[in-house]
């Protein structure tokens, strides 16, 4: 006898689907086609007019890819002594907020983690009525002011240490690691210390590379806090000197520059401004194809358990 060969099912492609299913397909690639569209065109348009001749960029020729090439805007933004400054500022607020982020975040996530920690379920009602609930603009100034934080680069990192957000991700995440290792390891007498860095933090670490990204990403923009608590211009981030530079008039940003007259300042101030953005945006765009691997996995491993 012969047996026939399992028939192997085909993929089921777009012309073999119903016309209401075409459809829905149809819908959907055209609503992504122009999220797509409406998110990368001002990035293109702002680099296009940042390296694009001055002339073209007065006349509003640029709508899309650059109109002829000229960096001397980038060379007149590099003579800004403040951007430096403020670039200096910035990457320490950055780096070392987001460490402290991170190590707090888990800090916080692994006793909530743990079914047999006796306050756990006061400890978390506590924590997500933070999430709706906070004392306000007004009494967080004063506290923060109050312990003499104002004028103080820990203005920076202190009031923003924790994301209660961020903590129950990394609490869900911790929470789904087998208990069986940590039964095993504190049978070898490990404490908990030791099986948080040892056991949990090894194995969440696509979640934790999410977490110290959304850390990142927000430490970098952060202005409002620097806008609150530093007065002084030299402890002041790189997105303070681009709200400054996105605010002074064209004869302010000019003579900031170093340059002068009717045709520079029609040529140049839409420039100056642009380069700002995109040299402010350059660390972003190094950091996230690093992480990017991560952004799926990591936010689904903290949303297998709540």
């Amino acid at each position: 006898m012969t047996m026939k060969a399992a028939r192997i099912p085909k993929p089921n492609s777009f012309w073999s689907q119903r016309p209401g299913d075409k459809a829905l397909d149809v819908i959907i690639w055209v609503l992504v086609l122009l999220a797509v569209a409406v998110t990368l065109y001002p990035f293109l348009y702002v680099l296009s007019v940042s390296i694009s001749d001055g002339a073209a960029v007065a006349r509003g020729d640029v709508l899309l890819l650059p109109k002829g090439f000229s960096l001397d805007a980038f060379g007149m933004v590099t003579r800004y002594k403040q951007l430096w400054i403020s670039y200096g500022n910035s990457l320490f607020y950055t780096v070392a907020g987001t460490v402290a982020n991170v190590l707090f975040t888990c800090l916080g996530a692994y006793p909530l983690s743990k079914k047999h920690f006796f306050l756990r379920r006061q400890l978390n009602f506590f924590v997500v009525f933070t999430m709706y609930f906070s004392g306000g603009l007004i009494p967080t100034y004063m506290v923060v002011t109050g312990i003499g934080l104002y004028n103080s680069r820990l203005a920076m990192i202190l009031p923003v240490l924790v994301s209660t957000y961020n903590m129950m991700i990394c609490r869900s995440a911790m929470a789904s690691v087998p208990n069986d290792l940590f039964e095993n390891a504190a049978l070898d007498g490990a404490s908990d210390f030791y099986m948080m860095t040892h056991v949990a933090i090894p194995l969440i670490k696509p979640t934790l590379a999410v977490l110290t990204l959304y850390y990142a990403v927000a430490r970098y923009n952060d202005f409002f806090n620097a806008m609150l608590y530093l007065g002084d211009s030299n402890l002041q981030p790189l997105q303070m000197f681009l709200r400054r530079v996105l605010i002074l008039s064209s004869s302010e940003i000019l003579q900031q520059a170093g340059t002068s007259g009717a045709a520079a300042a029609a040529q140049n101030t839409l420039k100056i401004r642009y380069v700002c953005i995109v040299l402010a945006a350059v660390p972003i765009f190094c950091i996230t194809p690093f992480v990017q691997k991560y952004l799926v996995a990591g936010t689904m491993l903290g949303a297998v358990k709540g």
